[in-house]
């Protein structure tokens, strides 16, 4: 393998002249069980997304990892004093020859960051953060490059390390609303316009004319099989609809929700699965992760064959999702990356994503280039309404020719 690169970016020095580092040693770990209690105790005082807590991470690797047979590095960051400051749960994945780590969970991750205790995310600047990943990528060995997409640039107001070395913004932002703890109808009122809240009402009113309808959480193995079926069975439809690949599709999916919205037994569960139901009829559901007083919307469905599918249920469930947050003193509530009218219906702010690239090798440089290159690409499409429907339009066709070949052979 050819040498790794250093990085290149400045480093700030201490008196001697050495870097000032608020780290004193990384280890990497390979088997999740082992750091349980650890990750544990840093979670409940760091800076985490939903999406790195041990209840979801655990849960992806023991099912969807398992079924693909990836293969996961934890890199963990001590002090002088041997106290954990900082773990960031990394796979491994090959590509074209290239060998890289990134954040677990893929895009089914919202968010992707590492734990960070705030004491020593705030002593790292770009210089110290390049100068920690770099060492990072040297403990696991073999690595190309590291690359981080969807990373918020902050985290409770403190600045992410690793978004610090954004090459470029994420394709899409992530949209969120700060919750009014005990009152949901005063957050709505100010997250919504005026407008929108007027034809929500509306909605709600013809929802009504339906018959009585009741929000659930899923929470005994029965509920929150019921809940998955409907879920999954209910995203199939709207992909095949609209002609694109169902992600949720793969077994693995249908076992790591149900596992991670069961928990382990000593942590609440890292996902809640909520549905809409009327006259015994699932006629949308919502799943989120949960962490640290933010609930983080990962999917929603309807059902696209329900009467009630043009009053929008997936809306209606989402408005009682949020009271519900409100009332359970949640202090915040996202919908997840990408676009989409409900989001900035019911969302008054924006996380910003950054995307991270850091070669190790030369040949990881030539893989950062393209990588980064694409993600660029992708960004300025989304960013125009043409292009994007000119891409949409085009993805179509050339999904439509493997199946038109083999209708005519």
């Amino acid at each position: 393998m050819p040498a790794p690169i250093p990085p290149s970016s400045p480093r700030p020095t201490g008196p001697s002249g050495a870097a000032a580092a608020p780290w004193a040693s990384i280890a990497v770990e390979t088997e999740i069980a082992a750091i349980a209690a650890e990750w544990r105790g840093l979670e409940a005082r760091a800076l985490v997304t939903p999406y790195q807590s041990h209840g979801w991470v655990s849960a992806f690797v023991a099912t969807v990892g398992a079924a693909h047979g990836m293969e996961f590095r934890y890199a963990l960051l001590r002090d002088a004093g041997g106290e954990l400051c900082a773990l960031l749960p990394l796979a491994i994945t090959r590509r074209s020859g290239i060998r890289f780590a990134e954040f677990i969970g893929g895009k089914h991750a919202n968010y992707h960051m590492g734990l960070y205790a705030p004491g020593f995310a705030e002593r790292l600047d770009a210089g110290l953060a390049a100068r920690m990943l770099f060492e990072i990528g040297r403990a696991i060995g073999g690595l190309d490059a590291l690359i981080f997409i969807n990373q918020p640039t902050q985290w409770h107001d403190i600045a992410n390390p690793a978004a610090l070395l954004a090459a470029g913004p994420s394709p899409s932002r992530a949209y969120k609303l700060a919750l009014v703890p005990g009152d949901g109808e005063a957050t709505l009122r100010r997250s919504m316009s005026s407008h929108a809240r007027k034809k929500f009402k509306n909605k709600r009113s013809r929802f009504a004319d339906f018959g009585p309808s009741t929000v659930t959480r899923a929470r005994t193995p029965a509920e929150i099989e019921r809940a998955v079926d409907a879920f999954l069975q209910q995203k199939a439809e709207r992909f095949r609809r609209m002609g694109v690949p169902d992600p949720f599709e793969e077994p693995a999916m249908r076992t790591f929700l149900a596992r991670a919205a069961t928990g382990d037994g000593e942590t609440p569960p890292a996902v809640e699965l909520y549905t809409l139901d009327l006259k015994g009829a699932c006629v949308a559901t919502y799943i989120g992760a949960v962490q640290g007083g933010r609930f983080s919307g990962m999917a929603t469905s309807f059902d696209m064959a329900s009467e009630t599918a043009r009053v929008s249920p997936g809306e209606l469930l989402l408005a009682a999702l949020i009271r519900l947050k409100c009332s359970e003193n949640f202090a915040a509530f996202d919908l997840g990356v990408g676009e989409a009218r409900y989001k900035t219906t019911f969302c008054d702010a924006h996380d910003d994503l950054v995307d991270s690239f850091l070669p190790l090798t030369l040949k990881g440089r030539w893989f950062v280039r393209v990588a980064q290159a694409k993600r660029e690409l992708k960004r300025r499409i989304k960013s125009s309404p043409r292009a994007l429907r000119l891409a949409q339009r085009a993805a179509r066709w050339l999904r439509r020719r493997p199946a038109e070949t083999a209708g005519g052979e």
